[in-house]
C-alpha cells in the first residue's frame, strides 16, 4: 500500500486526496531494512513537521523507526530526490505552538487528538 501511494504522490507532486504529503524515508529498528512512509505534513520555518497519530491508539511504526535510527532519515517532498534531516520531537511550549499551525491548516487532527487518550507526538524534520 505503501509503494503504491509513494508512487501517487512521486507522479502528482506532493499532493494526494488533498493533502500535502512527502515519503519519509527510514530504517525499520529490528530489521535495519529501508522504508518508505507516505504521510502529511505541514509548513514550518525550520523545515517540515509530521503528527504521528497512528490512528489513535499507539505510534506508528514509521516513528518508532525514525526515533530508532534518526541518523537514517530522509524526505521526498514535491517528487523532488530525498533529503537528509533530522527528527526533533517536540514538547512544551514548542509543541504547543507547532500544534497549533497543524490545526489551523487541517482541524481534523484536533478532532483525532480528542478522541485519544494519548497526546499525538509531533516532529520537525529539519535539513542536515
Amino acid at each position: 500500500m505503501n509503494a503504491r501511494t509513494a508512487g501517487k504522490i512521486r507522479r502528482k507532486g506532493g499532493k494526494y486526496l488533498g493533502m500535502d504529503l512527502l515519503i519519509l524515508h527510514t530504517v525499520g529498528r529490528r530489521s535495519g531494512e529501508p522504508r518508505e512512509t507516505p504521510i502529511t505534513w505541514f509548513a514550518d520555518d525550520a523545515g517540515w513537521l509530521v503528527v504521528a497519530s497512528g490512528g489513535g491508539k499507539r505510534d506508528p511504526d514509521w516513528y518508532v523507526n525514525l526515533m530508532a535510527h534518526p541518523e537514517q532519515a530522509a524526505v521526498e517532498v514535491h517528487s523532488s530526490p530525498a533529503v537528509p534531516v533530522r527528527p526533533h520531537h517536540l514538547a512544551g511550549d514548542d509543541r504547543a505552538q507547532a500544534w497549533q499551525r497543524i490545526i489551523g491548516q487541517q482541524p481534523r487532527y484536533a478532532k483525532y487528538q480528542q478522541k485519544s487518550a494519548r497526546e499525538y507526538p509531533v516532529v520537525r524534520l529539519a535539513r542536515r
